[in-house]
């Protein structure tokens, strides 16, 4: 089995892969300041509620966009499975034509992302990822990585809106029927949910316009399914699994290159 891992600014995301596809999958929250025990005790909580015995996991596989996380994350694979993780950009690559001005600049779990979308769905293709940020990701259809935009993760604008108003509230979010609001909590609401899909549309259409021809949405991340909900068809697939499925593709790959040699 594979154990495959994406460090995110909000999430750490694990998932254990038979050859049939992922058996399981579980998050823990992203703590510069967690410790090597830490993450091997949740670790194994999961492996046992799961009937998963960790002489079972044959390689690990991590991408990550938070460096401080990496010592004690890589410990903890040492100490309680005993492996050495393979890291994309350090000692694994993720084997996509990059087009980035700088192309180390690129997170690597938005490469990821545009190696196994396009390995499912073809191209061109634009990714939307829900994360922290909300980043647009561009694949050609010959399959490159053209690059992208950033946005203010919903979330962030949201904490943001509640801790530079006085009279605002921190509000859920919800799929809305109407933009127009009839309390403060229904208008923050309304204005944030209308608001993000409209910047998505926005966003993907200039994306559309620069490269000419028509391309397919993927949205992944926590939020996409809620974006989706809120404005239907505007995701030609919305793909929770994404980054995961990435790593063990890149992973495949790797093996199948070792075994040639």
């Amino acid at each position: 089995m594979l154990l495959a891992i994406d460090i995110g600014n909000t999430n750490i995301e694990f998932g254990v892969y038979e050859e049939t596809g992922i058996r399981a999958r579980f998050r823990l929250g992203t703590n510069r300041e967690i410790t090597s025990d830490e993450i091997g005790l949740f670790m194994m909580q999961f492996f046992s509620i799961n009937g998963i015995d960790k002489a079972q996991i044959e390689d690990i596989i991590i991408t990550t966009v938070v460096p401080q996380v990496m010592y004690s994350l890589s410990n903890a694979m040492k100490k309680y499975i005993g492996l050495t993780p393979l890291v994309i950009g350090e000692n694994i690559r993720c084997e996509i034509e990059n087009r980035y001005d700088n192309p180390k600049e690129v997170g690597a779990d938005r490469l990821v992302n545009s190696l196994a979308a396009f390995e499912r769905y073809g191209g061109p293709l634009i990714i939307v990822d829900f994360g922290t940020a909300t980043t647009f990701d561009v694949v050609s259809k010959d399959g490159a990585y053209l690059g992208g935009s950033i946005y203010p993760g919903v979330k962030i604008s949201v904490e943001a809106l509640f801790e530079k108003t006085a009279k605002l509230p921190r509000v859920e979010l919800v799929k809305r029927e109407s933009a127009i609001g009839k309390n403060t909590i229904g208008s923050v609401q309304s204005g944030v949910m209308f608001g993000y899909v409209g910047a998505v549309l926005h966003i993907v259409a200039q994306i559309e316009r620069e490269l000419g021809e028509k391309a397919r949405v993927i949205g992944t991340g926590g939020l996409a399914n809620m974006i989706g909900e809120q404005q239907p068809g505007i995701f030609y697939a919305i793909d929770r699994t994404l980054t995961l499925d990435g790593l063990k593709l890149i992973y495949d790959r790797y093996k199948k290159s070792c075994k040639g040699k």
